[in-house]
């Protein structure tokens, strides 16, 4: 069995069994539970989990987009990833209430990707986390590269207690909002110990059941390349959350996976090649031996 991905199934059973409903943002409802942590040995496979099939492109593309420090979805929608388009959607239709041009969301997406004005307007975000990451504005007057900077700073004094990223920028939440979202992953910390290199993320919104898969796999494949780039073997990754939730409408999908045995988790083969975290491309990874259980669908509650 692999014991790795039943810490992810257990926490599905008790937020289940244990969880409190609850009221949300999105109206949907929750079951919800607070504090809670599983971690995954990089060194011991992909954490990409195999009771259900998990969108590996969508979770590189969303990444690399991250690296870069952008926050319009065009990126996205170029590269036929769509899974922030129901955001900008959601605020495009709010500005636009009443107007019978008002365009279906497919149709907005399709003038996403055609009409470059058209996305300079409608595709923005706001500063979510890549702005965040690349280009957090210092009271100074300056931009503050943390991804940068991290990766520096773990190259020379390696044991620093201070290898922390952070997304959640007070003075850009209500920014944030508007068309994107305040960050869910909030912060993250690397740890170097015995030339190995281990991370942890604090998630104060957790939707387990189709955004953690996502958000294991995107921060496991972050600590990768940059335990490539800084010359370190791989140690941890450590997921710690806040409200932890499955969404009402989302229980009969919970049941469904729960019946499912975990299989041995894949091989991921990155482009020894890289050393540059900003050079990394889509086609600079391989994934091998995965051989999950069929999708799942489950609505995005907004």
């Amino acid at each position: 069995m692999n014991t790795q991905e039943q810490h992810y199934l257990d926490l599905l059973v008790d937020i289940r069994d244990n969880g409190s409903s609850k009221d949300d943002r999105t109206g949907t409802g929750t079951r919800s539970l607070f504090g809670r942590q599983i971690r995954f040995d990089l060194s011991s496979g992909f954490p990409l989990l195999t009771t259900k099939k998990v969108f590996l492109r969508g979770i590189i593309v969303e990444l690399l987009w991250f690296l870069k420090g952008e926050s319009n979805i065009k990126y996205l929608v170029d590269n036929d990833v769509h899974i922030w388009d129901a955001w900008p959607y959601r605020y495009y239709s709010k500005q636009n209430h009443g107007n019978s041009a008002l365009l279906g969301q497919k149709e907005f997406i399709q003038r996403i990707k055609k009409d470059a004005l058209f996305a300079q307007k409608w595709g923005e975000l706001g500063p979510v986390y890549g702005v965040q990451w690349r280009h957090w504005k210092s009271i100074k007057g300056g931009e503050i590269d943390q991804i940068t900077t991290v990766i520096n700073n773990i190259k020379t004094d390696p044991f620093s207690r201070r290898h922390i990223v952070s997304a959640w920028n007070v003075a850009d939440i209500e920014e944030m909002s508007k068309a994107g979202l305040p960050p869910c992953h909030t912060m993250f910390q690397f740890y170097v110990l015995n030339g190995k290199l281990s991370c942890q993320l604090y998630q104060r919104s957790a939707d387990m059941f189709l955004g953690v898969p996502f958000n294991i796999a995107s921060y496991a494949l972050l600590t990768m390349m940059i335990a490539q780039v800084t010359d370190l073997e791989l140690g941890d990754f450590v997921h710690t959350f806040g409200d932890v939730h499955i969404y009402q409408n989302h229980m009969d999908q919970v049941e469904k996976q729960l019946k499912r045995n975990p299989r041995p988790f894949p091989i991921m083969k990155i482009n020894p090649h890289v050393k540059n975290i900003f050079e990394f491309k889509p086609e600079d990874f391989k994934l091998e031996g995965y051989n999950p259980h069929p999708p799942i669908k489950a609505p995005v509650a907004v």
